[in-house]
């Protein structure tokens, strides 16, 4: 037990060496939020904290949005994090078969965790999008895209495809709200999710 604490703190000092650059709302505060909830569902879900865990701490090491598509389709960062802190190579399958099929753009493809694990660290991170926290990480993001908050002379897509989404970034933060923050209740996989994401939605 005190061993695979000990290996999950190496995991999370990676994951915070490699995001301590990040200003695109998907920093160390996201990841530990997304944590804390994944938690707060897995006790509510009766998943393995374990690996609700490591999903939550590695869930966007590998974003395209950060670090190209390669290294989203190889899970790169992922797995050099979990081969240097020496996790259980069962483990790792678990979570790259989560890591695979978390995020919205995933979604529009028809991709969806098949794991309780999985499917918790999902809505977590899902729920940590909506919100007041959320505007907040949307307006950041389109100022570091240079990008408005609003323009009242363009309209969010509305026939959203992960072609779409993953090409490009919403022509400003209101349309990224209709484009996707606002469709997310509409996608939690669990009970907690869906209980929590309704206080927020």
């Amino acid at each position: 037990m005190e061993k695979t604490k000990i290996m999950i703190e190496k995991v999370k000092t990676q994951v915070s060496e490699l995001l301590s650059e990040d200003n695109s709302g998907h920093g160390m505060e996201h990841i530990n939020r997304v944590l804390e909830l994944s938690l707060k569902f897995a006790e509510k879900e009766n998943g393995n904290k374990d690996i609700v865990s490591l999903i939550a701490l590695l869930h966007d090491v590998d974003d395209y949005k950060l670090f190209g598509i390669d290294s989203a389709e190889n899970l790169t960062n992922a797995k050099k994090i979990m081969n240097d802190c020496n996790v259980d190579k069962n483990i790792q399958d678990q979570v790259c078969l989560a890591l695979n099929n978390i995020g919205y753009s995933k979604r529009l493809k028809g991709c969806c965790p098949t794991t309780l694990e999985g499917k918790i660290v999902s809505d977590a991170d899902m729920c940590d999008a909506l919100g007041a926290n959320e505007i907040l990480r949307v307006y950041t993001y389109s100022m570091k895209n240079g990008r408005p908050f609003f323009n009242k002379d363009i309209f969010p897509i509305k026939d959203m495809t992960a072609e779409k989404y993953t090409k490009r970034c919403a022509d400003s933060s209101v349309c990224h709200i209709f484009e996707k923050i606002l469709k997310l209740k509409d996608l939690m996989l669990t009970e907690a999710g869906k209980e929590e994401s309704k206080n927020r939605h």
